[in-house]
């Protein structure tokens, strides 16, 4: 397997070599292009991350209050059978006595 810290352990001598490959690659004039771009990127892959937070967040208190309202429903219905059941109790001991 390969070490990951390896592959991003980039040191000076490292950096200056990448940098002049660079700008033999592509050129003085083109390397602002590149870095506009780049940042364009970035910051469309910030936007969206942004926004996918939030509609999970968002997700994430909707699944909460339906639990919580299952909660509360369910707590009723027991409470409803309860109620019922004391009634049916007190029901038939009127009619015995």
């Amino acid at each position: 397997m390969y070490n990951s810290t390896f592959l991003f352990n980039f040191l000076g001598p490292e950096m200056i070599v990448i940098f002049f490959a660079i700008l033999l690659l592509f050129g003085g004039k083109k390397i602002p292009e590149l870095m506009k771009g780049i940042g364009k990127g970035i910051r469309e892959f910030n936007t969206a991350k942004g926004t996918l937070e939030k509609e999970l967040q968002a997700g994430m208190k909707d699944e909460e209050q339906r639990e919580k309202d299952a909660r509360e429903l369910r707590e009723l219905r027991e409470r409803e059978a309860q109620r019922k059941r004391e009634e049916s109790f007190i029901t038939r001991d009127e009619k015995s006595a």
